[in-house]
């Protein structure tokens, strides 16, 4: 959305072409409402080898370039960006833009997310006229590697810091939020946002919650929704932590929930730069995290939290247990957070495409 904000203040009608009926935010599409974007519905499906849905998709995407003379194309997820960046050549449709928002191949990866994801971004990379990473393992990699006309490292999206800090919360809100949540007066607080899909890896906290034993003043919040909903929930009654956590679905008050809370948890297996780290952050909330590529970036070891593997919930567990134990530490950590966030605020990043989108629409256009 603000790529789109720097678009239409440039004088650009901007058009999303994706798959509605799979909203990425919400569960529907009302946040796109009085934006002034042109819809446009695509049939695109995530996984590669559906090969009888992305000839579909190809083909909508090949017509509707046809049909406007569309100026520029950005593309922000693998499976679209690849259909799109195709199409494109197909169509004579340039420049072409894409942000990874993290490669399924990187340090650790299986490797035949190598073989598959790595030899396609290879391919594809003779179609991009500008490569966008938000992370500076992917920025290395595509720089020595592929073939786009430019590469470029911006750090992440850029977020919000006034509207994701807003303002304090009283007392009484902050007692009336725990309330609503279910969180107890004395309890200390664990906050995960995410997906509730496989890379998010909540599992992992969970058996680290279980691991606190009989510490009973641990609460683990998880904000968000997704296709291991109830598998989780099994997972937390098989293991005895039921009361324990709190499954509060997708949330839109999500900085509010940050603010009553005390620790952040972020185990993912596999991000870019993750956004909702970032918020936690600006927050001021101090993080234990998996030690991957995107979450290294942003948590320094001991100063604003832990990185630890990402799968090792017996480490997770010691982390929130000396976390617990220790405010002093987690007020430095928090304050450590709450200043480098400040790093990845809105206007900096956005400027950084403004000049990008000025480039390409500009004299860069007259290439073609």
């Amino acid at each position: 959305m603000n790529n789109v904000r720097s678009l239409q203040e440039m004088g650009y009608e901007v058009h999303y072409a994706t798959n509605y009926s799979n909203p990425s935010y919400g569960t529907d599409n009302s946040r796109l409402d009085g934006t002034g974007i042109s819809r446009h519905q695509i049939d695109f499906v995530r996984s590669p080898w559906n090969i009888p849905a992305n000839i579909k998709a190809y083909r909508q995407l090949a017509k509707l370039m046809q049909e406007h003379n569309f100026a520029l194309i950005h593309c922000h997820n693998p499976m679209s960006a690849a259909l799109t960046r195709v199409a494109a050549k197909a169509t004579k449709t340039f420049p072409v833009l894409y942000t990874a928002h993290g490669f399924h191949f990187y340090k650790g990866a299986p490797l035949h997310m190598w073989l598959i994801y790595g030899l396609m971004e290879w391919i594809l990379s003779f179609m991009t006229d500008q490569l966008i990473c938000i992370n500076k393992e992917d920025y290395r990699f595509a720089k020595k590697h592929f073939h786009c006309g430019k590469v470029s490292y911006i750090p992440g999206v850029g977020i919000n810091t006034d509207r994701i800090r807003g303002k304090s919360l009283t007392k009484a809100e902050y007692a009336a939020k725990r309330r609503e949540l279910g969180i107890p007066e004395d309890a200390i607080a664990v906050v995960s946002a995410g997906e509730l899909i496989p890379r998010k890896n909540h599992v992992t906290m969970l058996q680290a919650i279980a691991g606190t034993g009989d510490r009973d003043n641990f609460v683990y919040v998880i904000c968000g929704h997704g296709e291991l909903e109830q598998e989780l929930k099994q997972k937390a009654k098989d293991l005895g932590i039921e009361k324990k956590v709190i499954f509060a679905g997708y949330r839109t008050d999500l900085f509010d929930i940050y603010k009553v809370c005390d620790i952040c948890a972020f185990p993912s297996l596999q991000e870019g730069l993750p956004v909702a780290l970032l918020e936690a952050m600006a927050i001021g909330l101090p993080v234990v995290c998996s030690d991957i590529r995107g979450n290294n970036e942003l948590i320094d070891e001991g100063k604003g939290g832990f990185r630890l593997p990402a799968e090792d919930a017996g480490a997770f567990c010691l982390a929130i247990e000396d976390l617990a134990d220790d405010e002093e530490a987690r007020e430095y950590m928090g304050a450590y957070n709450y200043k480098k966030a400040e790093a990845y605020a809105e206007e900096p990043v956005a400027e950084k495409m403004r000049r990008i989108y000025r480039y390409w629409l500009n004299h860069a256009k007259q290439e073609y």
